[in-house]
């Protein structure tokens, strides 16, 4: 998304992919409205929604026997109110078909970062590997927008603070039976998460973190049980998981960087502040951060290399956001996650409120549909 919006202001940009597609199997499905509201202003939401997809208009969390709303976005501000579950893949291969028209954009497939050019102290550019060959790519400016694991960052010397992520994930697929719509956010003996893939479901099974041992040492019968509890449809598919092969346990950190750049380098998204998946909102923010860098820094691009100055405009734009967020998440949400063998205990407090306080549900459902301050492409730049 960076790069599409600087290369529509006229910016040359190289996008460096290290794989030949956008395919990863853990990757969040979630494109909220306020990523939707980006489209739009693009001119490209007609497009977007042409892509197959499910939408959610209100958040609906199980606990036990309680079916409550935690989000409502109903009252939003913006066209699309709702969140569209759309594989990240399409997504992205929706931006780059959109980057296809633009003479100022290239990206380069099958192409891995190996290393930093530094004059002095100042990146100016990347050492990457294309099969045998190695090249050298040379940039006025670095965004590393690498993920959580960013070699980039890493590169760069960038330190991280961690905060403890309440849940680790174990991520894994059964078959979907035609027709059978998306269910409820389940939570209780754990919580569980499906995502619609056409012929499976996804299922993203949350836990307390640092548990995963002990639920590995109870064995997959006990974590098909688990799974058919929170969703008894499901009970006559999960013979599917034959082995814990077929199981990959997610461990999820929450981390942000003091500081976003060092001359000529800027981190932006989880490479900057690496987010938990609950709420889904780890993308949004992503795109929210791509946002913000073109518009503060496509007009000083196309005068001069960017400052260090310049570069901190975008983490003092954008870091207290993505704190607030983090915060939330560890914190406030927490209870969501818990493991309790108990299937008819109560909602967690924060639940049972919204249930009783319909004013609950819209600001959650703004907070989490358009984030604490949502970005907007700046129409002087298109």
């Amino acid at each position: 998304m960076a790069g599409v919006l600087l290369a529509r202001s006229g910016i040359e940009v190289v996008v460096v992919e290290k794989h030949a597609d956008f395919h990863r199997d853990f990757r969040g499905d979630t494109i909220h409205p306020s990523t939707l509201e980006i489209i739009r202003e693009l001119g490209w939401l007609e497009d977007f929604l042409r892509l197959p997809h499910n939408r959610m208009p209100t958040v609906d969390v199980a606990f036990g026997d309680s079916r409550i709303t935690v989000a409502d976005f109903g009252r939003l501000p913006v066209h699309c109110r709702f969140i569209a579950f759309v594989p990240q893949w399409d997504f992205l291969s929706f931006l780059a078909d959109k980057a296809r028209d633009l003479d100022s954009f290239t990206l380069q497939r099958e192409t891995e970062v190996t290393d930093l050019l530094v004059r002095g102290e100042t990146v100016v550019g990347v050492v990457a590997r294309q099969g045998a060959d190695t090249v050298e790519i040379h940039a006025d400016m670095v965004i590393g927008a690498d993920g959580r694991h960013s070699i980039t960052r890493r590169l760069a010397g960038l330190r991280q603070s961690e905060s403890a992520a309440p849940i680790d994930v174990f991520w894994l697929q059964i078959p979907r039976e035609s027709r059978e719509k998306m269910p409820l956010f389940t939570g209780g003996h754990g919580s569980l998460i499906s995502i619609d893939r056409g012929d499976n479901w996804q299922l993203a099974y949350a836990f307390p973190r640092g548990t995963g041992r002990i639920l590995r040492a109870q064995g997959l019968d006990a974590l098909r049980s688990r799974i058919a509890g929170l969703q008894p449809a499901y009970a006559d598919r999960l013979d599917a998981i034959t082995d814990w092969s077929d199981v990959h346990q997610l461990t999820v950190t929450v981390d942000r960087l003091r500081r976003w750049h060092r001359p000529g380098l800027l981190c932006i998204g989880d490479a900057a502040h690496a987010m938990s998946p609950a709420g889904g909102v780890g993308i949004n923010l992503a795109v929210q951060d791509a946002v913000a860098t073109a518009n503060i820094l496509a007009p000083v691009l196309w005068d001069r290399t960017p400052t260090p100055a310049d570069l901190d405009r975008v983490r003092r734009r954008r870091a207290w956001p993505a704190r607030i967020t983090q915060i939330f998440q560890t914190h406030l949400i927490a209870g969501l996650y818990r493991d309790t063998a108990d299937q008819a205990l109560r909602p967690p407090f924060m639940l049972r409120l919204s249930a009783r306080v319909p004013a609950l549900r819209h600001l959650a459902g703004r907070f989490i549909g358009l984030g604490v301050r949502p970005e907007h492409p700046n129409s002087g730049y298109r």
